[in-house]
């Protein structure tokens, strides 16, 4: 009845302490005194970049070579132009990266003597593509494959350069998507094959579903820097919007392009670095609550 009767008064009427209410006067307080100290902090250190960078000796010059706001209008519809052929070579390439990631994460975690000479392939695979630098994986496959000629083999820069933006990627998201397969603990494996499930079934049911909720956060990376190397392809003569900054640079003989070119990048990158906190802190606490297995 007593219990009863304290809910009651927790649920209707409860009136704070005055302990409670001054601990929370005292967090607030710290809470305001904290941002007056980071927007003071921040504003002094911006105020000192920006005396020391105005005062330099070559500001002048830099500012006009640099930051010529009638070049940036210029540049910015071709930027925006080439920044088309950007996103559609992330949604390919991001696309054809978790597929063949996700087969050679597979391939390396099978188990037995018959499947040996699949995860040698894999992981040899891994390792060389890992350990190649992208710029001459480009240069390889960009210049190297239209040089044996092929039959039906293609010479358009795009396809070549998505062909090895895919290849070096893939590497990166195997070894993301092996992490979190051989995350998932044995008794998963062993309950699912207690209840008849096949091998096969056990790795599509069980296994994989846990195994990418929990690597999602780096795959996530993955494509944030995926987004910014497909900027890479433009060494192919592929016009994109770097490549659009570079002809326009190169005729005018001002730099201003490449800063809007960077500028339109890292306006797409903080979205989905933002994103990928969000999607890190959400999983962090579902992992504190239990939800996440």
């Amino acid at each position: 009845m007593t219990l009863h009767r304290a809910e009651s008064t927790d649920r209707d009427g409860y009136v704070p302490s005055a302990r409670r209410l001054e601990r929370e006067r005292f967090k607030r307080a710290r809470t305001r005194r904290a941002t007056a100290v980071a927007a003071i902090s921040t504003l002094v250190t911006a105020a000192v970049l920006y005396v020391v960078v105005v005062n330099s000796p070559g500001w002048q010059r830099t500012r006009e070579t640099f930051f010529d706001p009638a070049f940036a209008a210029k540049a910015f519809p071709d930027v925006m132009r080439g920044l088309w052929l950007n996103l559609r070579l992330l949604v390919v390439c991001g696309a054809s990266v978790l597929v063949l990631g996700m087969l050679l994460a597979v391939a390396r975690t099978l188990r037995g003597p018959a499947f040996f000479p699949l995860r040698a392939l894999a992981t040899a695979y891994t390792d060389f593509f890992r350990g190649l630098p992208l710029i001459i994986n480009l240069l390889i496959v960009v210049f190297g494959v239209p040089a044996l000629r092929l039959t039906g083999v293609t010479t358009e820069p795009v396809i070549l350069g998505g062909v090895a933006l895919t290849l070096t990627y893939s590497a990166y998201v195997a070894e993301v998507f092996r992490a979190g397969i051989e995350s998932v603990h044995p008794s998963q494996r062993a309950a699912a094959r207690s209840l008849g499930l096949s091998h096969r079934k056990t790795l599509r049911y069980v296994v994989l579903p846990q195994a990418v909720r929990r690597v999602v956060p780096p795959l996530l990376n993955d494509l944030v820097s995926l987004q910014k190397d497909t900027g890479l392809v433009s060494i192919a003569g592929a016009v994109d919007a770097v490549y659009a900054a570079q002809i326009i640079a190169s005729r005018d003989f001002n730099y201003t392009p490449y800063i809007v070119a960077g500028l339109v990048f890292v306006a797409l990158t903080i979205p989905m670095t933002r994103f990928t906190d969000w999607v890190t802190a959400r999983m962090d606490r579902q992992r504190a609550q239990g939800g996440t297995v």
